[in-house]
């Protein structure tokens, strides 16, 4: 399943496409909210791995706005709750992502991301 924590790891592939290919763009979205066991520990160590302008764009592409724009120093039980929902919670379950520079796409169907290329299209 699609869920903003894997998207934040994704970037194009396409042959070529080496620049502007992070954050793939989310396009025609649509979207299941699951429920999921909170772990502030498990967000508290998590958060410094994640690209957190992409992660706000994405969330605001899929309707949440919710984080703040820029990562916070201190991070209190409200914080770590919205993370929680915007990571874990949001399912994408059709749509697209498409590539900032080379415009590919890369559907998502059955809250599945097909990032298979074309053979012409692997570098």
């Amino acid at each position: 399943m699609v869920r903003l924590i894997t998207h934040n790891l994704l970037a194009c592939h396409v042959k070529r496409c080496t620049t502007n290919n992070f954050p793939l763009q989310l396009k025609d979205v649509q979207l299941a909210l699951r429920e999921a066991e909170f772990n502030a520990d498990f967000l508290r160590g998590f958060m410094p791995r994640l690209e957190w302008t992409a992660l706000v764009q994405a969330a605001c592409q899929v309707g949440d706005d919710s984080l703040p724009l820029e990562a916070p120093e201190m991070v209190d039980d409200e914080f770590l709750k919205n993370l929680h929902h915007v990571l874990l919670e949001i399912h994408i379950e059709e749509g697209a992502m498409v590539c900032p520079n080379c415009q590919h796409v890369y559907p998502i169907s059955n809250g599945i991301p097909n990032m298979l290329l074309a053979e012409n299209e692997i570098g």
